[in-house]
């Protein structure tokens, strides 16, 4: 793992509980990283494919699967997601994009429009709803939360949101935001 890897990657524990969460069918994971999410994802679901830009990242990413044994599980993609994005149909979206660095807790209100790096959440969310009915957000726990509003009211009919607390050793750690598309429930 490199540097940003270690302060990037999601804690295990939590990577773990998305997992659960999110278990069953076929996993985008779009800003894989290191693969800290991916593996608890492949443990949990049919399938995962697993994207990043950097080939220094996804070379981490396969070792660490591979340590895990669920290499088999996930297909790395090293490009980039907006190129790709198109191309994709999965049950689920995971988006853990870079939150731009440690500097976001220094900000009161995490602005997604402005913070978000490689682009804002809003283009995020609308990229990905065009894959799958379900996308979850792993974010700052500082997130305007009236813009993760604003992100399921965007569409009609309405998406449904479920925004939870991650915490770790009893701090608040992160925002994880579900949304999904209520037209596609059975």
């Amino acid at each position: 793992m490199d540097e940003e890897g270690w302060f990037s990657v999601t804690p295990e524990s939590i990577a773990r509980h998305h997992a659960v969460r999110c278990s069953g069918g076929l996993i985008v994971d779009c800003f894989t990283g290191v693969g800290g999410n991916a593996i608890q994802f492949a443990q949990k679901s049919k399938h995962v494919i697993a994207i990043d830009i950097d080939p220094k990242k996804i070379e981490y990413a396969q070792h660490n699967a591979a340590i895990y044994g669920v290499n088999d599980q996930i297909d790395f993609i090293k490009g980039d997601f907006f190129v790709l994005a198109p191309k994709l149909k999965a049950d689920t979206v995971f988006l853990s994009p870079p939150w731009g660095g440690p500097d976001y807790a220094k900000v009161e209100k995490y602005d997604m429009k402005t913070m978000l790096q490689p682009h804002d959440g809003y283009l995020l969310f609308h990229t990905a709803r065009e894959i799958a009915s379900r996308i979850v957000m792993f974010l700052p726990r500082n997130v305007d939360l009236n813009q993760l509003a604003e992100l399921s009211l965007s569409v009609s009919p309405p998406w449904s949101l479920e925004v939870e607390k991650n915490f770790l050793n009893g701090k608040l750690k992160a925002i994880t935001a579900y949304f999904d598309d209520t037209t596609m429930k059975g």
